[in-house]
């Protein structure tokens, strides 16, 4: 997993084996299976190296279909659905050892002017206020394995609050909300092609931590299996990922083993740049630790 954003750069960095075709490598894990936001944002670099750069990409939906293999190269097989005038759209299927392990449909646009408005950032503790929350993590357990915990040295995560901790204004109007400062740990290029990117690789952090909080489930309990199902993300303002933004995340409904989460993404000026979607199986284990 890179440490950095130097490293993260080189791991989204495909290699182009053909015209639609690509690479892309892994780097050491301890993690049991591809961390979901590096196929997602691999694939939206193969989908944009289609593209021509006058476009954006403004959407992409996505499906987790199988547990990818950190330790085999994934091949991106990219499908162009349209090239028209205003918008562009690419199919992406990620395969590890002849079979599909995640697949995008991603949607491009060129730049032009339109109506204009966004919900108003909530009131939130500054990143400075709020709680490292891998510093409390490897404060709490200082026996934990450090080699996983560095990781996720290539994230600045602040913790502000949930519904269900009293840190949070709103408590009450909100029964699953959750909210966090994230940004790149390091400097990314200027160019907002990587900013995309590394947001995307990003985006998919602590979201389930919203369906958990009312029923007083931490993320990364063994009483429960987390997979992620799916994946949207719509970005309506460019911003940098390697400067703060808060990850306003609720979870209107969770059920049959199933839980969705609905995030606002803003920057610490107030702008809202993007918003995440995402539903997750959350199953209970039996009492042997395997799953229910």
């Amino acid at each position: 997993m890179p440490r950095n954003a130097d490293e993260l750069i080189e791991l989204l960095d495909l290699e182009r084996l053909d015209d639609d075709l690509f690479r892309g490598q892994q780097m050491p894990s301890t993690l049991p299976r591809v961390f979901g936001g590096q196929a997602a944002a691999q694939a939206l670099v193969a989908a944009s190296r289609t593209v021509d750069p006058s476009y954006a990409v403004h959407s992409l939906h996505s499906y987790f279909l199988q547990p990818g293999d950190t330790g085999a190269p994934t091949i991106f097989d990219v499908d162009n659905l349209r090239d028209g005038r205003s918008f562009a759209t690419r199919r992406v299927q990620a395969i590890q050892h002849g079979r599909p392990i995640y697949a995008m449909t991603a949607n491009f646009q060129r730049a032009e002017e339109g109506f204009d408005h966004q919900e108003p950032m909530p009131q939130v503790i500054s990143p400075e206020e709020a709680l490292d929350a891998r510093a409390a993590s490897r404060a709490a357990d200082p026996d934990r394995d450090s080699s996983r915990d560095s990781e996720w040295d290539v994230v600045d995560l602040r913790y502000v609050g949930t519904s269900a901790d009293g840190r949070l204004p709103e408590d009450g109007e909100e029964t699953a909300r959750q909210r966090f400062w994230l940004r790149v740990s390091s400097a990314l290029p200027d160019d907002p092609f990587w900013h995309v990117a590394a947001f995307t690789y990003l985006s998919d952090m602590t979201l389930m931590g919203a369906a958990f909080a009312p029923h007083g489930v931490r993320m990364g309990s063994p009483e429960v299996m987390i997979a992620s199902l799916d994946h949207s993300v719509w970005f309506h303002r460019p911003f940098r990922a390697d400067e703060w933004w808060l990850y306003d995340q609720v979870s209107p409904a969770a059920s049959g083993s199933r839980g969705l989460v609905l995030a606002k993404v803003y920057s610490q000026d107030g702008r809202l740049c993007a918003t995440v979607a995402q539903e997750a199986l959350l199953r209970r284990r039996t009492g042997s630790g395997g799953p229910a």
